[in-house]
């Protein structure tokens, strides 16, 4: 297992587009939640979940931070993980991705100590919540926070930060389908999981 990085889940949305709390619909037998939650535990010593203020509890045998900055969204969840992490890095990834491949996970956190940032795009696009993050990234964040700007996108273009881009053509030949890179926001997108999951041949 993985020691020099901390898994940290993020699992605090609104799902305002799902119109229900997602982390609880199932793809398969387990929830959002507990999917993405039991590739982390595969492959990282320590795992945290960050959630919400105003999240509802989670029941689980992992630390469980609320966000330290409210209403941040996925960057404020960042921040939250980065400060309680006791490690330099940290894998930060989302609750609703239900096909994380483990073996991407361990290529991008092996990746650590070539940059500040180390992410994946897919597609041409930045995939900022399957990503790594060094606590040198932490007045960077405490900035935008303060400053109002929750676009996470925004922090790989600031001039302090090194950013590692592992390109498409890097990750495919781990993930072929990209799949580690779906995303369950809204009904058709749980839909469309729940028809990939019947021959996804695992992690």
């Amino acid at each position: 297992m993985i020691a020099e990085v901390t898994g940290v889940l993020l699992a605090g949305g609104k799902s305002k587009r799902m119109g229900e709390d997602k982390r609880f619909l199932c793809v398969g037998e387990q929830s959002l939640f507990e999917r993405s939650l039991s590739v982390l535990r595969e492959i990282f010593q320590e795992v945290r979940v960050v959630i919400a203020q105003d999240s509802p509890a989670l029941e689980v045998e992992v630390p469980i931070s609320c966000d330290l900055i409210p209403n941040g969204g996925s960057l404020g969840g960042l921040y939250t993980g980065l400060k309680q992490a006791t490690t330099q890095h940290i894998f930060l990834a989302a609750c609703d991705m239900p096909f994380l491949n483990a073996n991407v996970i361990r290529y991008m956190s092996s990746l650590k100590d070539e940059a500040d940032i180390i992410i994946g795009q897919w597609s041409t696009r930045f995939q900022p919540t399957h990503a790594v993050y060094s606590r040198h990234c932490l007045p960077v964040i405490e900035e935008m926070l303060h400053a109002g700007n929750m676009k996470i996108q925004q922090m790989f273009a600031h001039a302090s930060l090194h950013v590692r881009l592992v390109e498409e053509t890097d990750l495919v030949k781990i993930d072929p389908t990209g799949r580690s890179f779906l995303n369950v926001n809204t009904p058709s997108d749980l839909q469309a999981a729940r028809a990939l999951k019947d021959d996804f041949l695992g992690i």
